[in-house]
């Protein structure tokens, strides 16, 4: 089954090579994942019947803790199709893609996703690496679909930054490998996760906490945490929204998933909070660095890049602090922050297809030019600015309350960084929403009923989350915590 996961999109990727550019490309791309996701329910089904599954040569690996990512992944991808095939057809119909733009486009959404889908089930710390940079050599191509100066600048900023990045993570995974391999009998398992992660307390703490290091700032790249952000805004900005919404919700997802994975292996090593402290540094600052800069902005897909830097340094933060609770907090985070700002991702494409450009001074009155994406909009940003009842303003509430637990000194910096954001997204929002209806903005053909299925999952997680999904967090915490055997 895990091979499957893997299969689909392969074939996708192959299939849309050869027929991404027909009209209907955007339809075989929504059965393809349509596909995945039914794989990987039957493959949280077969995890949660009976427990994390291996392939046979080891390799790949499926366990509580990337079990639901994996689901999670899957249903953006298949929602994130749904929308996108309007979206590119509008794109093409308007001049912006040529046929082979669009078989690209189709061909590297696949590869995507593969890429994904391997950094999630690799059970080899080395086959992770590939898989991340695959992720990036797919991304990159998707920021500069347009082939504008400013997406072709986008895109060689993304890959020379981002390949710096990963050029650090190769250099930890380095000595990850060397402290591996001065244990008896380690041979072909030195980078094998499950492995290290049994014989971690055998590892020398030292190379594995200066492997740390190299690993946290290459991850932390692709994670979007301040000071390695700065590709992040220019791709949002100048790709495709599809690619926005996907790589929101799911590129800095697996990027972070990476880094704990590492962090667990330095914990059992070294039985010190080093790791947390360094996860605890770069997450706050990125939190609150990012809300600043929500206020200075003046693009709409900019705006909300920058949210995802300060959500994704909040669950940094909330993996680096630890616990139960915290760990919790972040695991919750990074579903209900996916779900959301892929979901408002899919009105700001199409609310800048409506005003012709994606400059928020621009863009005004959508609630009566297209009531659904002006209300999708609205309460998206709700959402993710953390109102309740949404899932959103749950796990930020328990996150606060981890924090008051363990570092209370913390706690107003994380509180101030909150009313800071609110401010910068509700003082840009309120126009684009309600302001005057500008002349010569007609309705787009749009599907936003992705937009309001994610966020009545994220209202539903809010009020009461659903007992399989809690215990699937309660295992993945203990997992992390080192309280429960692989």
């Amino acid at each position: 089954m895990i091979s499957l996961l893997l299969w689909v999109p392969l074939m996708g990727m192959l299939a849309m090579t050869l027929l991404g550019h027909r009209v209907r490309a955007g339809r075989i791309n929504v059965y393809v994942n349509a596909a995945m996701l039914a794989v990987s329910l039957l493959l949280a089904g077969q995890v949660w019947g009976s427990g994390p599954a291996e392939s046979a040569d080891g390799m790949l690996r499926v366990d509580a803790f990337n079990v639901y990512l994996i689901v999670l992944t899957a249903f953006i991808g298949f929602t994130t199709s749904l929308f996108s095939a309007p979206y590119m057809e509008h794109e093409q119909g308007h001049g912006r893609l040529t046929e082979g733009g669009l078989r690209l486009y189709h061909a590297m959404y696949q590869g995507f996703m593969l890429a994904m889908f391997l950094v999630l089930t690799a059970n080899n710390m080395g086959l992770m690496w590939v898989a991340m940079e695959g992720a990036t050599l797919a991304t990159v191509l998707l920021v500069g679909l347009y082939r504008t100066p400013e997406s072709i600048e986008a895109a060689w900023k993304y890959f020379i930054l981002c390949g710096l990045g990963i050029a650090q993570a190769l250099f930890g995974t380095v000595l990850l490998y060397f402290a591996a391999e001065q244990l008896p009998n380690a041979g072909e398992h030195a980078l094998t996760w499950s492995w290290l992660y049994e014989h971690s307390a055998e590892l020398n703490p030292e190379v594995l906490t200066l492997a740390f290091v190299f690993l946290l700032v290459g991850y932390g790249t692709k994670t979007g945490l301040v000071p390695m952000h700065n590709w992040l805004p220019d791709a949002h900005s100048e790709g495709p929204t599809p690619m926005s919404a996907i790589l929101s919700g799911l590129l800095l997802n697996d990027a972070l998933y990476a880094i704990v994975r590492c962090k667990m292996l330095v914990d059992g090593a070294t039985h010190t909070p080093a790791a947390g402290y360094m996860m605890m540094g770069f997450g706050l600052l990125s939190f609150l660095v990012a809300a600043l800069f929500l206020h200075r902005q003046k693009d709409i897909k900019r705006l909300f890049s920058y949210s995802s830097i300060e959500h994704m340094g909040a669950m940094t933060f909330a993996f680096g602090v630890g616990g139960p609770l915290a760990t919790f907090a972040a695991l919750l985070h990074m579903t209900v922050h996916s779900l959301t700002k892929s979901a408002i991702f899919v009105t700001v494409g199409h609310a800048s297809q409506i005003a012709g450009t994606q400059r928020i001074e621009h863009i005004r009155g959508l609630i009566r030019t297209q009531p659904a994406i002006g209300w999708g909009l609205l309460i998206g940003t709700l959402a993710i600015a953390g109102f309740p009842p949404f899932g959103v303003f749950t796990s930020e509430f328990l996150l606060l309350l981890a924090t008051m637990q363990s570092y209370p000194w913390l706690t107003p910096l994380l509180l101030i960084g909150i009313g800071v954001a609110f401010a910068g997204l509700f003082r840009h929002l309120h126009p684009m929403v309600y302001g005057p209806l500008p002349e010569g903005q007609h309705p787009v053909t749009a599907n936003v009923w992705p937009v309001f299925a994610h966020l009545a999952i994220v209202l539903w997680l809010g009020l009461a989350i659903p007992s399989g999904l809690a215990e699937w967090f309660n295992q993945a915490t203990q997992l992390i915590a080192g309280d429960r055997p692989l």
